[in-house]
């Protein structure tokens, strides 16, 4: 197995990390046993990148996370752990306000310490950009936080290309995270190669497409139960049936290949860069198996092209955000 490099000179990380916001009952119920489970899981496998965020559950994925390493000797020393912040609750009504001032980053950044039970983190993400604060401020503020020994290494999620040039041109970015999978490749049109550029590794988010891309997608009436799935119009019919009929040969091509449609979806984004790091998001131990089975795989050009054929780009149905949950992230194509 080749591990990859998160930054030009940052860690050697597996090329398969954990997405945790599966630990927060984001895409149904799950418990602090069936995530410690999937820790475990993952210190077997080798894998030792978790991503995470303040705003998961409101600090419930931290709080697992926090929980696992004081009862797992030798759990911190093997994971390098992410965590974001800069989004906050709107106490006037729905949605969320993004706030990168120094204060609250600050704030943020302690509190997720404190649940994670550590004195810094390896990576802390800008979860989302506030545009009334220049992006070289932000990333001055999270330079202080390194000095600070707060953080290891800084990051930004859903940000343009040359907002990435300009916070690198401030302090090296170790990473951008950003939705890449084989339903989302707007990422191509620019932020795949100015990652590459620069040398900052680009950390993929839901990277199997939020189900569709697996042998087991969410059924209609599950999605409908989660508050982000059934606003979203993937998710809506009639999208979702056409959805599902679009992924059926992808699924066979799979099997074909001997690989669950997650592992041929994982190998897929593996295969975009060594400095793509993907990080699906799993409540279930035999799913996160399934999630690996690409570590080892390289798929050939013959692979790729299979591959395309079965599901060209622009194939999904439906934009990957309502309107709403297009608030904060940055168009740039």
């Amino acid at each position: 197995m080749k591990h990859r490099t998160l930054g030009r000179d940052g860690p050697t990380l597996h090329p398969v990390g954990i997405g945790a916001m599966s630990f927060s009952n984001f895409y149904g119920p799950t418990s602090e046993a069936d995530s410690h489970a999937i820790l475990d899981a993952a210190r077997d496998a080798g894998v030792n990148h978790i991503d995470t965020s303040n705003i998961y559950g409101m600090g419930t994925s931290e709080t697992v996370i926090g929980s696992y390493l004081a009862a797992n000797r030798g759990a911190l020393d093997h994971f390098f752990i992410a965590t974001k912040g800069a989004i906050r609750r709107n106490p006037e009504g729905a949605g969320n306000i993004f706030d990168n001032s120094p204060a609250h980053l600050e704030a943020e950044l302690d509190g997720s310490l404190k649940r994670l039970g550590v004195d810094a983190v390896d990576l802390y993400y800008v979860h989302r950009r506030d545009p009334a604060i220049p992006i070289e401020d932000v990333t001055g503020t999270l330079a202080e936080f390194v000095k600070q020994g707060k953080v290891k290494a800084i990051g930004f999620s859903e940000i343009a290309p040359t907002s990435l040039r300009r916070a690198h041109a401030v302090h090296p970015v170790a990473a951008v995270q950003s939705e890449y999978s084989l339903s989302t490749r707007a990422p191509e049109l620019g932020l795949v190669q100015t990652c590459a550029e620069l040398g900052v590794a680009l950390v993929a988010f839901s990277p199997v497409g939020r189900s569709f891309l697996t042998d087991t997608p969410l059924t209609f009436e599950a999605a409908q139960t989660l508050p982000f799935l059934a606003g979203n119009p993937r998710f809506m019919q009639p999208n979702y049936d056409a959805n599902i009929a679009a992924v059926g040969p992808f699924q066979a091509l799979a099997a074909e290949m001997g690989l669950s449609a997650a592992g041929l979806a994982i190998a897929w984004v593996l295969a975009q860069g060594d400095h793509v790091l993907p990080i699906p998001g799993t409540r279930s131990v035999a799913h996160f198996a399934q999630l690996l089975e690409a570590s080892d795989r390289r798929l050939s050009a013959a692979d790729l092209r299979a591959i395309e054929t079965v599901l060209p780009v622009g194939w999904a149905h439906g934009d990957r955000y309502s309107v709403p949950q297009w608030t904060g992230p940055e168009r740039f194509c």
